[in-house]
């Protein structure tokens, strides 16, 4: 089982840079040799390099979950690892034709096999759209049933719609690629970005999927000084809501577990303020509820000043470095929400490990998606960066391959 927080070094992909260089000017000195005849060396040369990429990849997921897996990094390794399988995987197909062929290949083959890529991992990644979308479907009407018609309860039908809409038009406009070189070229040119783009975000959305998933099945270790328990609101009268009173059992159940496992009992920190339409802070209602559980006083930290999950992080911090600045933390909450507090956390330099609560089946999606909302919204910077560079990386291909 993998632990989290054992490695003190984050996984760089200076490997994966350098052996692009290396792959591209091998191929580039087969080109201008002659050895492209066939384009079989060149095939043999791009299997390789993607079958390393894939490994590099796969070990820096793992890697990154030893190091940090509250991490954009743990999204990206997972999403573009599965992306650069898809390519290996159509890149196989492409050799066995050159190898069955009497004639070969001709080298702008691989060209035109490495512009279709995003497209081909939409096509491939179809029937997971679809089982995805019609999960989304089926809980956001569940949720609507429960909880009323609101905007945030159809975010997974809006999500829906975008990806099979998405799916459609690539379809739809395939239908429209004749005429001459010129318009072949353009519409090849916004098949490839249009591709490229949705392909960023479903890798995303991939890597999300994942990363939640791991993280919510790894419980912290059981030797923790400290757990901070997530405000979410409470009841007009000043009791837990169901949601809370969730991740405080969860909090109390690890305490239990820990305390039989090894004797050390947890200090409780209690994160969350009071709202405008509270009648006691967030904090304070937890720490009723934890003592007629049977949690001593003194054994409770309230923090009750802070309004959403980076400020339950940062403040909690304050309060644990004033009593143990060395104490091991973790932090409870539900379980579609364990990943960007697990980000909040690591962004105040808190090596906190989070514990979900359950929460009911048709609620998860609807919230794990608007989780995935939230974090689009963040590290607006780096999404540019990756999504500019496949941008480019797309435009080159598509001249390469349609040059006159």
């Amino acid at each position: 089982m993998i632990q989290f927080d054992t490695r003190d070094k984050k996984p760089k992909l200076y490997n994966i840079a350098a052996l692009s260089v290396i792959t591209a000017a091998v191929i580039a000195a087969l080109v201008l040799t002659g050895a492209d005849k066939h384009a079989l060396p060149m095939s043999v040369v791009l299997g390789v390099y993607l079958i390393a990429v894939f490994v590099m990849l796969i070990a820096a997921f793992f890697k990154q979950l030893q190091y940090n897996p509250y991490s954009y990094n743990t999204i990206y390794y997972a999403g573009f690892a599965l992306f650069v399988l898809s390519v290996l995987i159509m890149h196989v197909i492409l050799v066995v034709r050159q190898i069955c062929s009497p004639y070969g290949l001709p080298p702008e083959q691989i060209v035109f096999s490495l512009l279709d890529s995003a497209r081909n991992f939409m096509i491939l990644s179809t029937p997971f759209v679809l089982l995805f979308s019609a999960a989304l479907c089926v809980s956001n009407i569940s949720l609507i049933r429960h909880e009323g018609r609101r905007l945030v309860n159809v975010l997974g039908i809006i999500l829906s719609i975008i990806l099979l809409g998405g799916i459609a038009v690539l379809y739809l406009f395939d239908r429209f690629a004749s005429g001459s070189l010129d318009e072949i070229r353009v519409h090849a040119l916004i098949t490839s970005l249009y591709s490229g783009v949705f392909l960023y975000f479903e890798c995303m959305l991939i890597g999300v999927i994942i990363a939640f998933a791991v993280v919510v099945r790894h419980p912290p270790a059981p030797d923790r000084d400290f757990v901070i328990v997530l405000g979410c609101g409470i009841r007009s009268d000043g009791t837990p809501t169901p949601l809370l009173r969730g991740r405080l059992d969860r909090a109390l159940a690890f305490d239990r577990m820990q305390r039989e496992t090894t004797g050390r009992a947890l200090t409780f920190v209690t994160s969350g303020g009071q709202g405008p339409d509270e009648v006691i802070s967030e904090s304070a209602a937890m720490k009723r509820y934890l003592i007629e559980q049977g949690v001593s006083e003194d054994r409770i930290i309230e923090e009750d000043r802070s309004t959403d999950t980076a400020e339950n992080m940062a403040f909690s911090k304050e309060k644990i470095a004033a009593v143990d600045p060395n104490g091991a933390v973790a932090f409870s909450t539900t379980n579609y929400h364990v990943f960007r507090s697990g980000l909040c956390a690591r962004r105040v330099k808190m090596r906190a490990v989070g514990m979900g609560a359950p929460t009911k089946w048709y609620f998860w999606p609807n919230a794990a998606v608007r989780e995935f909302v939230g974090l689009l919204t963040e590290h607006r910077g780096k999404q540019a960066v990756i999504l500019g560079s496949m941008i480019a990386i797309y435009t080159i291909l598509t001249l390469i391959a349609y040059r006159s």
